[in-house]
């Protein structure tokens, strides 16, 4: 690590420049020979590099979406020439070129720090040893070992012998317990932002190789963080946590407000800009009139997202325009309402079990009113009948023929003649 950081030695002297500016301020707050000076004095250094690095790290986000974006051509091209690497190589070099995109750019943040981190690196073991470097003269860097951070000294690492702690005026202990909690917060942080991005802002509709990647990257670098950071100083962990944390809020801002399309958290900030707009019936500022623009600009190649915030808005009554304003569109809230009306007057659908108990009632009730029909249609038919038949039996009764017969209705049948009362024959028939 030594030999790494004496690599960037040219670098040192800025470096060191900037921690005695800082420490020159806090010094005069809290005390020039107080772990708060200089611990403040290294946070202080990261956020400036940070707010300087703020245009890689753009360039680093198009970057990473238009690589996530390309996954399936370059799997195509990868399929295609998988017996001839260089025509693979050359044609994606040309998908690069034709869509603008830098492989190398996601690397860019990580790259640029580098430099100070290692320079930084060199500093402290310059101040552990009691040499001077860059603008730190021989007061400064005895200032600085003097510097405790809650005990354990900003030039302290968890891998030191108890002679060298102590030669720092500090215990083993306290330079471990300290070092070991930095080391966990600074794996924590790392995994917590990778698992970030992995879950809110990746397009989950899209299967690729680099989603698989970022993945395996997100387990990984925790461990090789955590495996480094026994032989970093106190000082370089507080560097790294900070630079960390900075990433961590800047990654959730990112996410907030500019999330990747097709992803979970593009869905959630649809949601919270269709709020805003149904309540205020308009785009209240320029950003956000831009991302509706973007979204209307799509058309039939909007996202599920994008679609169903165009359908809310409808359903609110307003229709988004070209320039990214909302206007009232009176036809939507018409057939939003009627939709609605027809969804309420629809029944309820049934279990099961009551539409089998119903059909039974209905069978039943239709069997008995059948029974009762049949009932009441062989009562009215045999009633003419039996009037009839008494009939003949009293004028047979009170007419009675010498002979032994009966005259008119009850005269005997004829052969072949059903008995009983007959059929009287139709007017037109011949006798």
């Amino acid at each position: 690590m030594d030999t790494i950081a004496s690599l960037f030695s040219f670098i040192t002297t800025p470096v060191s420049w900037i921690i005695v500016q800082f420490h020159s301020l806090y010094g005069a707050i809290f005390g020039p020979d107080t772990g708060w000076a200089w611990g403040l004095s290294i946070v202080s250094l990261v956020i400036l590099i940070r707010i300087c690095l703020i245009p890689l790290f753009v360039k680093q986000i198009k970057s990473t979406r238009n690589m996530q974006a390309l996954q399936p051509k370059m799997k195509a091209i990868q399929e295609r020439y998988k017996n001839d690497k260089q025509r693979q190589s050359e044609e994606m070099m040309k998908l690069y070129k034709e869509t603008g995109t830098n492989p190398l750019s996601s690397c860019l943040p990580i790259l640029a720090q580098s430099p100070f981190f290692f320079a930084l690196y060199h500093v402290l073991s310059k101040i552990a040893s009691g040499d001077e470097i860059g603008v730190l003269n021989q007061s400064l860097v005895d200032s600085a070992r003097q510097a405790h951070i809650f005990g354990a000294p900003i030039a302290a690492k968890f891998m030191d012998d108890p002679s060298k702690v102590e030669a720092l005026n500090a215990s083993l202990t306290d330079v471990r317990i300290v070092t070991a909690i930095m080391i966990i917060l600074m794996s924590a942080s790392q995994f917590y932002t990778q698992r970030q991005l992995m879950q809110k802002n990746v397009d989950l509709t899209v299967k690729t190789p680099y989603m698989q990647q970022q993945k395996m990257l997100m387990y990984i670098f925790p461990v090789i963080f955590a495996v480094m950071g026994i032989n970093f100083p106190v000082g370089v962990l507080v560097y790294w946590l900070t630079t960390n944390v900075w990433t961590m809020g800047q990654q959730m801002y990112v996410i907030n407000q500019n999330p990747t399309p097709g992803s979970k958290a593009q869905d959630q900030y649809l949601q919270r800009l269709l709020k805003s707009v149904s309540a205020h019936d308009e785009v209240r500022s320029r950003r956000k009139r831009t991302v509706v623009q973007a979204i209307v600009a799509k058309g039939a190649d909007r996202n599920d997202n994008e679609r169903r915030f165009i359908s809310g808005l409808a359903k609110a009554g307003l229709a988004a325009q070209a320039d990214g304003t909302v206007i009232k569109n009176e036809a939507a809230v018409v057939d939003a309402e009627g939709g609605a009306a027809q969804k309420r007057q629809q029944p309820k659908r049934q279990t099961k079990a009551k539409r089998q108990a119903g059909t039974t009632q209905t069978g039943a009730a239709k069997s008995s009113e059948g029974t009762g029909s049949a009932s009441k249609t062989s009562l009215q038919k045999d009633k003419p009948a039996t009037g009839r038949a008494r009939a003949g039996s009293s004028q047979g009764d009170a007419k009675p023929n010498t002979s032994g017969g009966t005259t008119g209705s009850a005269r005997q049948p004829k052969s072949g003649q059903r008995k009983g009362p007959q059929r009287p024959k139709h007017p037109s028939s011949k006798k």
